[in-house]
């Protein structure tokens, strides 16, 4: 009888996954518009005091995106003050949307990730995943494995589509 071979664990291929990088991003929005007089209107006092009586525990360790999506005309310090009030609550504060916020998350996860490990390695990008990830982060991994890797992939070690192989 002959012995059954994983051809794929035997192959030395490595598999890069996005989704255990950097674990889930929680992230939360705050529109300004919330805090404006007739939704256009920012009368400073009240804002400065809306933000000392505010409960900011619910942006604890969280990402915060702060936007405006109204045209009214936001002053630059009336998010300055905002992030102020965050500081040592939220994880970071971007003036920013969600996607946005999560491209910037993995984008700095990719930037210090340690990539010798794929040296001269033939490199499946995991897909197929809980499509949490960004696409900016398949290109960002693709550009990071280029320097390293001797083949990229994309998908299943078992069935993978070729991205990109040293000359």
């Amino acid at each position: 009888m002959e012995v059954i071979r994983n051809k794929v664990a035997d192959s030395g291929i490595q598999v890069f996954n996005l989704d255990e990088l950097v674990g889930p991003v929680v992230i939360r929005e705050i529109d300004l518009a919330s805090f404006l007089h007739g939704g256009f209107v920012l009368r400073e006092k009240e804002y400065r005091q809306t933000l000392l009586d505010k409960d900011w525990s619910e942006f604890q360790d969280v990402h915060v995106g702060v936007f405006c999506s109204t045209d009214a005309i936001i002053p630059t310090w009336a998010y300055m003050l905002l992030a102020a009030r965050l500081e040592g609550v939220a994880t970071s504060v971007s003036f920013a949307k969600n996607p946005e916020i999560k491209s910037r998350v993995y984008r700095e996860a990719l930037g210090v990730f340690d990539w010798s490990t794929y040296a001269d390695k033939i490199v499946v990008i995991k897909g197929c995943g809980t499509g949490a990830v960004p696409t900016s982060a398949y290109v960002e991994a693709t550009t990071q494995l280029q320097r390293v890797a001797r083949k990229i992939m994309y998908g299943e070690p078992c069935s993978s589509v070729p991205v990109w192989r040293k000359k």
